[in-house]
């Protein structure tokens, strides 16, 4: 039997209906949110952002902030929510150093400017490529690690906070203290002291990093090489898995009634229940 499956979790758009008990949002607001709810049950929606209308739960989105594209409020949801969970599984306080693997991706790019911005840490270090050096640096990172040319065992500090957002702690742990936290969001961890960081999906949490979006304190981030266009969804996802992505890959929604490749790209549509 074929299954059709609609990939995407993550959106941004405007609602065109609503439910009778949703009292949060009203038709015409700009919303975004993470539809991926993995304490949804038997109710759990996993999928399916990557279609010109959805519906979704009033409790998973949040109000857009006013200015932030539609493109760059879809990179944000999953992606913050994991780096904001990391903290939270850690016990992360103010004034913790924390050395972040994986400073350029959808999530390190995010973890390394919540760590500087909103978490407080004295010190921030972060690895990457060669030719992506200084725009980690840029994120906030108080150190930049060149993976290619420094190898962990060759890094003297300790850090009060591991956080590993590409599966290396089997390789990173020894840079942290002995009792320091270690936080994998790759699964299975890759060292025994490592801890799983799952995933709280709540529109509340997009709510309180609003000020931080609109102030410029935390920024999204999204690969030059997009946004991708409806009709290039196979290339995004395969760009994707080359792991060279710089922030998020993000794809743009066509207006209804055009051409796939060539319409004008509109901010999705949905209604919430």
């Amino acid at each position: 039997m074929l299954v059709q499956v609609v990939p995407g979790c993550d959106m941004a758009g405007v609602v065109i209906g609503k439910g009778g008990g949703v009292t949060k949002f009203d038709v015409g607001d700009e919303v975004y949110g993470n539809i991926q709810d993995f304490n949804a049950g038997e109710k759990l929606k996993q999928l399916g952002t990557l279609a010109e209308f959805i519906v979704v739960e009033e409790s998973l989105i949040a109000t857009k902030p006013n200015n932030l594209s539609f493109e760059e409020a879809a990179s944000l949801p999953l992606a913050v929510q994991t780096a904001i969970e990391g903290f939270k599984t850690a016990g992360f306080k103010e004034g913790q150093t924390v050395f972040i693997v994986g400073g350029a991706g959808g999530v390190g790019t995010l973890v390394v400017q919540l760590a500087k911005h909103l978490y407080g840490a004295s010190h921030v270090v972060a690895t990457t490529s060669t030719p992506k050096v200084e725009f980690v640096e840029k994120l906030g990172a108080d150190r930049v690690v060149d993976y290619r040319k420094t190898r962990y065992d060759d890094i003297d500090e300790k850090y009060d906070f591991l956080y590993d957002t590409i599966g290396d702690c089997k390789n990173s742990f020894v840079v942290a203290k002995d009792d320091a936290p270690i936080v994998d969001i790759t699964w299975p961890p890759s060292h025994p002291r490592a801890i799983y960081s799952s995933l709280t999906v709540c529109g509340d949490d997009l709510e309180k990093l609003r000020p931080y979006l609109e102030s410029g304190k935390l920024n999204a981030v999204i690969d030059p090489t997009g946004p991708y266009s409806f009709g290039d969804v196979i290339k995004a996802f395969g760009y994707l898995e080359t792991g060279r992505a710089r922030g998020k890959v993000v794809i743009s929604v066509p207006s209804a009634g055009k051409n796939n490749v060539t319409s004008e790209m509109v901010p999705q549509k949905l209604s919430v229940c």
